[in-house]
């Protein structure tokens, strides 16, 4: 098996990355503690272009508001339900500001914008950073945002597959149950992945929710066959598909165990959000896997083919 193409299946924070970005990582995920100055993160992202053996994905969860990564070297802006309620002008010019911010620090990867809606009012992890708790609303919020981090030529990722906008929990302490029915779920909060993947967007990320529309079994619909093959078949869904962070609690599996899953449900990529002893497990599991498993390898091949075919399209490999 050609170790490279299962580093291209990850993106992991900072911690031990010298080694893979030499195997080929697929890509690197900064956080605030990673951004203290301009100067320092430019430096920092220009190193990992550099010692990357395949140009990477240079990411970040960049939703302005509650959800900001650069709060140490800009202006802190607007969380997206208040952004939108200022209107249209607004959002765009909020938006394109960061954009333009993101695109000259050297990002390419934006895992934004929440195509959540906030159904439940008491939801402890949406909220405000859902554009309403109407899906039409969510529709134009998404459609706009997306739309000016492609024209800057960075990848938007809408987030949380299947929606994580009427959970009561907090998918980073526990495994939250969504107890809707499927006419409600597509009804509400599958609509703007729906309207999303028709509008043609590239990366969709899937959420670590127990959906019971989905699965009887208490499995996150991001290691979930029927969940993935959903957003596969029914909603022709011809992207990637990226995990949340796979040390959040709502992932209950050893990180090997859970990578082979994520694989076999349909998973493209997973994010880690430092490169240490349990990411660099994790893919040597999936590496042993590969190795005595064809159908596996399979899952594997195509997931590369996507992974490169999008970087390519984003100018990333030239």
């Amino acid at each position: 098996m050609d170790r490279k193409k299962i580093y291209q299946m990850f993106i992991l924070g900072t911690g031990e990355l010298e080694n893979p970005l030499k195997q080929g990582l697929g890509g690197v995920i900064l956080f605030s503690k990673d951004i203290t100055s301009k100067e320092n993160l430019i430096n920092l992202i220009n190193e990992i272009k550099i010692k990357s053996n395949i140009p990477p994905f240079i990411s970040i969860d960049q939703e302005g508001g509650r959800v900001e990564r650069t709060e140490y070297i800009t202006p802190k802006r607007l969380s997206a339900m208040y952004a939108f309620e200022k209107g249209e002008n607004f959002l765009k010019k909020q938006t394109t500001g960061m954009a333009k911010e993101l695109e000259e620090y050297g990002f390419n990867l934006n895992f934004a914008p929440c195509a959540d809606v906030n159904t439940n009012p008491n939801n402890p992890i949406i909220g405000e950073r859902a554009f309403s708790n109407n899906p039409d609303d969510v529709i134009k919020g998404v459609k706009i945002v997306s739309d000016i981090y492609k024209e800057h030529g960075i990848i938007p990722c809408i987030k949380h597959f299947p929606g994580h906008g009427d959970a009561n929990a907090d998918s980073h302490k526990t495994l939250p149950q969504i107890n809707l029915s499927m006419e409600d779920m597509k009804k509400y909060h599958i609509k703007p992945f729906k309207e999303s993947i028709e509008h043609g967007i590239d990366m969709i990320m899937a959420a670590h929710l127990h959906c019971t529309c989905f699965d009887n079994e208490i499995i996150p619909t991001s290691l979930s066959q029927k969940a993935l093959s959903y957003l596969r078949n029914d909603l022709k869904f011809k992207g990637i598909i990226i995990s949340d962070d796979m040390v959040m609690k709502g992932i209950q599996y050893d990180a090997g165990e859970a990578c082979i899953k994520g694989i076999n449900a349909g998973l493209n990529m997973f994010i880690y959000r430092e490169a240490n002893d349990i990411s660099l497990g994790a893919i040597e599991s999936v590496i042993k896997e590969a190795e005595k498993n064809q159908e596996f390898k399979h899952k594997i091949d195509s997931s590369y083919s996507k992974i490169i075919a999008l970087k390519e399209k984003y100018g990333i490999i030239k």
